[in-house]
């Protein structure tokens, strides 16, 4: 009987390349600068307090149990599971698309911003039952509903993938290390 081969499936090899490692890295990065700020504001805020930092700009500690701008927050709780599960199978999407993807540069970005902060805010959803909100702008009494670290990884992540997307082709031609050369 022929011996096995202790090498990795080509799936596999492709999956754990240097690129692929690097922004699975960037992820978590987010997760963790987003995680650690949540802590620190944790741990100096109570609910509802507020410190002025600017004019226009607030620390203040909030629960948002829904989605953006606390979509479908005022429902009895069905909401946090469901919104687990979205997070995690668009993260397992998403992973497929970097894996994909690997040897570009803006739309791994993309990805790796949008994985991180998705698993910074299903870590809410699960801690604590709602994701945890600090970063509250406004000008006068006319605000910006208060966000974190991870919504904003979120949404420069989607805005990078917008722009990846609908950039010319010759443009996304220059992105990768694998591609032709135009002739």
């Amino acid at each position: 009987m022929p011996e096995a081969s202790r090498e990795p499936a080509p799936a596999a090899r492709q999956a754990l390349t240097r690129p692929f490692v690097g922004w699975l890295a960037l992820a978590a990065l987010v997760v963790a600068l987003d995680q650690l700020a949540k802590w620190l504001v944790l741990s100096r805020l109570d609910f509802g307090e507020v410190v002025p930092v600017t004019g226009f700009f607030q620390l203040v500690l909030v629960y948002n149990p829904g989605a953006a701008f606390s979509f479908l927050a005022d429902h009895s709780g069905w909401q946090r599971w469901f919104f687990i599960a979205l997070a995690l199978v668009v993260c397992g999407w998403l992973l497929a698309m970097l894996r994909h993807h690997q040897r570009e540069r803006a739309l791994p970005l993309a990805f790796s911003l949008i994985i991180g902060g998705a698993v910074g805010n299903v870590i809410d959803r699960i801690v604590h039952g709602a994701v945890v909100d600090f970063l509250y702008f406004h000008i006068g009494r006319h605000g910006w509903p208060a966000f974190n670290v991870a919504d904003s990884a979120i949404t420069v992540g989607v805005a990078l993938m917008l722009w990846a997307q609908f950039r010319s082709p010759r443009d996304a031609s220059r992105d990768t290390s694998t591609s032709e050369n135009p002739s």
